[in-house]
């Protein structure tokens, strides 16, 4: 008895990996063998960086608000610091876009993070 064969199902598995290896380098595009390494490697770096990218804004966040404090004689850890003391509760992504888009309210932000690092550093002393 022959051997049974699913040559549908072979094409469209392997239609579908060349499709998804479209755009990729050499072999990698063209010949399954090598699309199906290439695919598999592209999935797992893109399941990585899919969380990793959380951690990529945050940190991304931290430096434009750090840049937008120095100007202001402050530092980013005493800015958030003062905001704790203030009770100011705004997360990183919000204070970025205050910094990037609306100096005068970030400004005054810096202002009341002043003031409460002052009121604070008077009650310990």
């Amino acid at each position: 008895m022959a051997r049974a064969q699913n040559a549908r199902a072979t094409n469209r598995r392997r239609k579908k990996v060349l499709k998804r290896a479209k755009g990729y380098f050499g072999n990698k595009s063209r010949l399954y063998r090598y699309a199906v390494d290439a695919v598999e490697r592209a999935d797992k770096y893109a399941y990585r960086d899919r969380r990793k990218k959380k951690s990529t804004m945050r940190q991304l966040w931290i430096v434009r608000i750090n840049a937008a404090c120095r100007p202001q004689g402050i530092n980013y850890s005493r800015f958030m610091a003062g905001l704790a003391a203030a009770e100011i509760k705004l997360d990183r992504k919000a204070l970025s876009e205050l910094a990037i888009h609306d100096e005068a309210a970030f400004s005054a932000l810096v202002e009341k993070a002043k003031e409460a690092n002052s009121e604070t550093a008077s009650k310990s002393e």
